[in-house]
């Protein structure tokens, strides 16, 4: 159960309900009208609580669980336990999220401006919006209908927000357009100076950054990342990207819709993601390269230069994935070789 402190939860639903709400099917052995009180891991799960089982890693917990129901795919349907209802789909973790978002919904806003924040004569702030303590709103700024600002964050001069879009304490935002719901999250930096330097033998010339940061509709940015704006283009972000929590995306940068980046993501300057790019943990990608669409890049990879569409590449330098595991099998073989020499 999630701690009441921090998590409000609703219910009960019926099997019957959950199922409709997941996009999952009631199995035969289904009960539609068992009551469900919340969800929680298979392992805790009681008789009242829902879980899901996708990863074939813990089958064994699935087979012991006490679940009362269970979202599965229909491949281990007959591997369930005596008893625990069944909600079949080809994508349990999908079905399970829409579930537990019935459970805990989103919390519902206090619409209004905090007494202590600070919001200029000119600035423009929708509907059903709420604005906490300490933020500051610039001369200029436009905010779409049913946003949230959390506390002490600072909106700059002439930024452009949409509609639904929630702000974590601590941003900051400076030249930049974002869509609408859009998430952001505490401490993240969108729109500063790129990186942009002159070399001089008197000494290094800073570059003037003249861009902008534009970000697409249904965007999750993770806590303290930063996005650089563009030195005369844009850095761009395509519609429904996932950002993890200290990723750095450099100036002049372009997402594609759907690109998925991990912790500690390091995109050097003017390198541009095609569509559906994924990037495992600690990738560094150097600049003005082309990763093509369907990338996926292991974790820790170093790539430095361009990638053709739907490649999978790991390592450093990067290689295609199934060259880069055959070198660790053997270098590992040759360490073992060694150790059994010495």
């Amino acid at each position: 159960m999630a701690d009441p402190r921090f998590f409000s939860r609703r219910g009960p639903i019926s099997v019957a309900d959950l199922a409709s709400l997941s996009g999952a099917t009631c199995a035969a052995n289904a009960d539609p009208a068992k009551l469900i009180h919340d969800v929680s891991p298979l392992e805790r799960a009681a008789a009242d609580n829902l879980s899901f089982f996708d990863n074939p890693k813990y089958l064994e917990a699935f087979v012991r669980s006490k679940a009362g129901a269970c979202i599965v795919h229909p491949k281990y349907a007959d591997r369930a336990p005596p008893g625990m209802s069944l909600l079949l789909c080809d994508k349990p973790y999908r079905s399970y999220a829409l579930a537990a978002g019935a459970f805990y919904p989103r919390p519902s806003r206090n619409h209004g401006v905090a007494t202590t924040a600070r919001v200029d004569e000119t600035a423009l702030v929708g509907e059903g919006c709420e604005i906490t303590d300490g933020v500051v709103i610039e001369a200029d700024v436009s905010v779409g209908a049913r946003c949230f600002v959390g506390p002490n964050s600072v909106i700059s001069r002439g930024v452009d927000i949409g509609d639904d879009v929630s702000i974590g304490a601590l941003v900051t935002l400076s030249h930049c357009v974002i869509g609408d719901r859009v998430n952001i999250y505490t401490g993240a930096r969108i729109g500063q100076d790129g990186f942009g330097v002159a070399p001089d033998p008197t000494g290094y010339v800073k570059v003037p950054q003249l861009g902008r940061v534009i970000i697409g509709n249904d965007v999750e940015i993770g806590a303290n990342t930063t996005i650089d704006r563009g030195s005369g283009p844009d850095t761009i972000v395509g519609d429904g990207c996932w950002i993890d929590n200290l990723v750095q995306i450099a100036h002049n940068v372009e997402l594609g819709r759907g690109c998925i980046l991990a912790s500690l993501v390091g995109i050097s300057g003017s390198t541009k993601l095609g569509d559906y790019v994924v990037v495992g943990g600690q990738v560094g990608i150097a600049g003005h390269l082309r990763i093509g669409d369907g990338v996926q890049l292991a974790a820790q990879s170093g790539i430095a230069k361009d990638v053709a569409a739907g490649a999978v590449l790991g390592g450093t330098p990067a290689i295609p994935i199934r060259a880069y595991h055959r070198q660790m099998h053997t270098l590992a073989k040759l360490a073992r070789q060694r150790g059994q020499n010495e």
